[in-house]
């Protein structure tokens, strides 16, 4: 829609007046209205009452009020939703006016479009929501519903009424946004070896809202698989539910209550058009933080940048290798429109046209027409709000990198250039710092165990802060934890085998040590072998401590023997890997070499260590990259005692070649300088032993099997500096 320059500044503030008139509407619904009580009722005043009746003890109460508050934010923004789709042709025939030769009309057409517009959403959501309902809720309370923590209360509540499962499925849902909170990861882990409850009780009863991140997750597996087909199914998936996401929160933007701006003492009729852009101003930044919000992944502080341009730059590259050569150009053109002037795509357009063999229906293909609305659209909004920051001393911050810089004002141009500069020196300083080794740990220290030799060090591994040792076990020894995880499998709990979360192609086997000494408990593992699991950490702990001379505590954070074993007959022309490169402790993006260190990492890891069994079988060797997750550095084949040990930030970044035929077994360990986040079920198998053999339930093994804990509000374990960078790459895992 085209608009007359001397009615810009109008227009902002008519774009507000929908919203003005739909709240002040709405506060007062018609007789025809149906009962109060029958519409919605305000869902942080139900939030509210259930936590009250939470910490009163009413646990029936708590758990249906909570229940009722999270349902009705869901109703809520499905009544917005609905009704933002039945009105949106309400007022169209005036809005075709607007661009008329009748300009000296321009004013009452718009207001007269408005108007229709408003009255019909008034209408529409008076019949379902309650007027108090509609009414903007507290930053705290957006707070609270984004970090998901009513299910940080319902959890407990659920435990309180002996529904295990519910339980569960509260605290993998809160865990899913809060991955950093060590009480909800305990209680989780009590769940798991509680009786009745079931595997599928670990859902997140958000991922409705998360279907993309789904998408996005299995396109890239696929692609790590080669299996391009599948993987431009899901990338197209990803696009399209990406975009309906989008889509989805600009309408909660537009119909949610604005808040009204800070009054400027301004009463003359200027000052109202002011405060009216201001707010139309806020409802478009809105509308721009929606790219933010969608590309954010659960328990993730930084959103990824560019998170749009880069699935369609998988897709093309995709259909591409899958023989889709046209559906690549229409891609790739989609692409253009974000970034037009750059030189890769062009080139890859150009190899597609040139694959095509000069078919000249192709040159002519147009981009994606919703992607060119996406755009389009955008750079409207932009250039309106750049407007504001130039004229109205507005603030918005972009949340796109592909901006163009002819949508800034020229006024505005300095400064945003510059932060782009800083943007790019970042990004320059990261590449350069590359090798550099903050952890605190200093290779070369002694090793003071007898029989234990050092195989390889930085200088063979090509890296920092690297060592592999022999002699760390012996053949026996070896021998016994290969059978106790044998015995573990049989007895078929606590070391259940299912296919591996990073490939098809394997199945994977777990076993923790307090998981150990319960089996040994019941008698069903030997009892000796439990023990000596055990000590093999603190046997590790101590060889590793002295060598990378750790100049402050180093304590067992995590201890787990892990199987991973090929499946029969499937193979053939394999090219995945049995554990994707990653870091243990933060987030890596080979595009940029950035590894951000912030949730869902498991950002408490400083040393990572991996303990071998056996070498009966094929593949499996680790390897260490870098950052580009491309170019290997360093190998090491398994053995039965050799011990791996490296620091578990940036520089070692590592993976694990397929396990093609056998079984892989090994003890996976990391460390941490914080006492705070050591394995305290290390410390419950320890109170379990000292009962010298009797059925004694120790305060902390009761508390283990027979008690959930409170968790504190998410807000005490946010993490308090933000990340300035991208996170493409998921992080933490639980296994090497």
């Amino acid at each position: 829609m085209a608009l007359h320059c001397n009615h810009f500044t109008v227009y902002v503030a008519f774009q507000f007046l929908i919203l003005a008139l739909v709240d002040f509407s709405s506060a007062t619904p018609g007789g025809s209205s149906p009962n109060v009580m029958s519409l919605l009722q305000p869902y942080d005043f139900l939030y509210y009452s259930g936590v009250r009746a939470y910490f009163g003890g009413e646990w029936g109460k708590a758990a249906e009020l909570l229940e009722k508050s999270l349902l009705t934010k869901e109703a809520l923004f499905r009544v917005r939703k609905q009704c933002h789709s039945d009105c949106v042709a309400a007022g169209r025939e005036e809005l075709s006016k607007l661009d008329s030769k009748e300009g000296s009309l321009w004013d009452l057409f718009a207001l007269d479009w408005v108007q229709q517009k408003a009255e019909c959403l008034r209408f529409c959501i008076g019949r379902s929501v309650n007027p108090i309902g509609h009414l903007p809720v507290s930053t705290d309370i957006e707070y609270e519903f984004g970090t998901r923590n009513p299910y940080n209360f319902l959890q407990v509540t659920y435990f309180k009424l002996e529904k295990l499962q519910k339980a569960a499925s509260a605290a993998h849902t809160y865990f899913v946004a809060n991955p950093s909170h060590l009480e909800m990861r305990n209680n989780i882990e009590k769940y798991r070896r509680m009786k009745g409850v079931t595997d599928e009780a670990f859902q997140d009863r958000e991922i409705e809202n998360e279907k993309h991140w789904v998408h996005y997750d299995a396109a890239l597996h696929y692609e790590a698989s080669s299996d391009w087909v599948q993987a431009v199914e899901k990338w197209k998936e990803c696009v399209n539910e990406t975009l309906r996401q989008t889509e989805e929160c600009r309408v909660q933007c537009e119909l949610a209550s604005q808040r009204l701006p800070e009054d400027r003492g301004v009463e003359s009729v200027t000052g109202v058009f002011e405060k009216a852009a201001a707010l139309s101003l806020s409802l478009l930044s809105c509308r721009q933080s929606c790219v933010t919000q969608v590309a954010t992944r659960p328990g993730r502080i930084s959103a990824q940048e560019d998170y749009l341009p880069t699935q369609l730059e998988h897709l093309h590259i995709a259909q591409f290798k899958a023989g889709d050569i046209s559906g690549a150009v229409q891609t790739l053109r989609s692409l253009l429109l974000f970034y037009p002037l750059d030189k890769d795509s062009l080139d890859n357009l150009q190899l597609y046209y040139e694959t095509l063999g000069g078919d000249t229906g192709s040159q002519v293909t147009q981009p994606a027409q919703e992607v060119v609305r996406y755009v389009s659209r955008s750079l409207q909004e932009k250039k309106l709000l750049y407007f504001g920051m130039e004229k109205l001393d507005f603030s918005f911050t972009d949340p796109d990198l592909w901006t163009p810089e002819d949508v800034v004002p020229e006024s505005l141009r300095e400064t945003w250039r510059a932060e782009k500069e800083k943007m790019n020196e970042k990004m320059k300083e990261g590449e350069q710092q590359e090798e550099v080794d903050d952890s605190g740990f200093f290779a070369g220290g002694p090793v003071r165990q007898v029989g234990v030799t050092i195989t390889m060090d930085d200088e063979i591994l090509n890296g920092t802060n690297r060592v592999v040792l022999d002699g760390v076990m012996t053949e026996k020894e070896c021998d016994r934890i290969l059978l106790l995880a044998k015995d573990a499998a049989s007895s078929g709990d606590g070391y259940r085998g299912r296919r591996s979360p990073h490939t098809p192609h394997e199945t994977f086997e777990g076993l923790t040590v307090l998981r150990a000494a319960k089996l040994a408990q019941d008698g069903l593992v030997n009892q000796s072998d439990a023990r000596l699991l055990h000590e093999l950490g603190e046997r590790v702990r101590v060889l590793l401590h002295s060598y990378f001379r750790s100049p402050s505590g180093l304590f067992i954070s995590f201890t787990h023997l892990v199987c991973r074993s090929a499946v029969s007959g499937n193979q053939e022309g394999r090219l995945d890997l049995s554990h994707p490169v990653h870091v243990d402790n933060c987030l890596l993006e080979p595009e940029t070499k950035h590894c951000w260190k912030e949730p869902p990492a498991f950002i408490h890891r400083d040393l990572s260590a991996i303990l071998y069994l056996n070498d009966n079988f094929d593949g499996g060797e680790l390897f260490f990259t870098k950052r580009d997750a491309k170019t290997v550095t360093a190998r090491v084949k398994p053995s039965c005692g050799r011990l791996v040990g490296f620091s578990s930030g940036p520089v070692n970044p590592h993976g694990v070649n397929a396990v093609t035929s056998g079984r892989r077994c090994a003890l996976a360990l990391w460390f941490t300088k914080e006492k705070l986040y050591r394995d305290m079920e290390r410390e419950e198998a320890k109170a379990l032993w000292a009962a010298d053999g009797k059925t004694v339930v120790t305060k902390d093994d009761d508390e283990s099997e027979g008690e959930a804990t409170t968790t504190q509000n998410a807000r005490s374990h946010t993490q308090k500096e933000k990340s300035r960078g991208r996170g493409r790459v998921t992080g933490g895992k639980d296994e090497l």
